[in-house]
């Protein structure tokens, strides 16, 4: 009986610890060696490859740190022209965060039947784009000084459930039906402004 008690005491005690997770942003090449201590709500590590593709030309970043379980998303947002995908990879001991997830890589033949408008130049939105798998909403916003912004994207970014990873979303609009970004009411946001440099390094706080 008294191994059985000191046996769920531990298992108890172990999950109540603190978790210790690497935590840093790095672009392109580089090595992550900062830690951080997690509080008591984040109960696992996390490693994003957030990938950014503008003009044939990719740019990834591999960031690390604490999370909520609710974190541990995916999702893409496209609109042709630019392009980003997020693939969150979480893990529950001590600094098992210490490898990259993939690039999603959205399949060129495989669609989810649905068709947004999108914009192929600053004041012309009246182009259409089939979305990939997964892209079941269209999105409309406007992004100061590129204009109108148009496209494809994941349920997780449009419920704003992968805000944590692309930094503050403001006033993104998202509809279901086929094409049906062709009115909704134009937001300002700074979502594209923080997809190349990707800047919030401290993405879980």
């Amino acid at each position: 009986m008294k191994l059985v008690t000191i046996a769920l005491t531990c298992a108890l005690f172990s999950k109540a610890y603190p978790l210790d997770c690497f935590e840093c942003a790095v672009t392109g090449t580089g090595s992550c060696s900062q830690t951080k201590t997690c509080e008591a709500s984040q109960t696992k590590c996390a490693s994003v490859t957030a990938a950014v593709t503008a003009g044939g030309i990719q740019t990834t970043t591999n960031i690390k740190s604490c999370t909520a379980p609710t974190q541990c998303l995916g999702g893409s947002i496209n609109s042709e022209i630019l392009m980003l995908t997020v693939n969150t990879q979480c893990c529950e001991s001590n600094l098992c965060n210490n490898q990259e997830p993939p690039v999603i890589a959205l399949p060129e033949s495989s669609t989810s039947g649905k068709k947004c408008f999108t914009c192929l130049a600053p004041g012309n939105c009246t182009s259409t784009m089939e979305c990939k798998e997964g892209e079941d909403r269209c999105f409309m916003v406007t992004v100061p000084p590129v204009g109108t912004v148009k496209g494809c994207a994941s349920q997780s970014v449009c419920s704003g459930a992968l805000n944590p990873q692309l930094g503050a979303i403001v006033d993104l609009h998202c509809c279901e039906g086929n094409l049906c970004n062709n009115a909704l009411r134009i937001g300002q946001s700074i979502l594209f402004l923080l997809l190349v440099p990707l800047a919030s390094f401290f993405l879980f706080n």
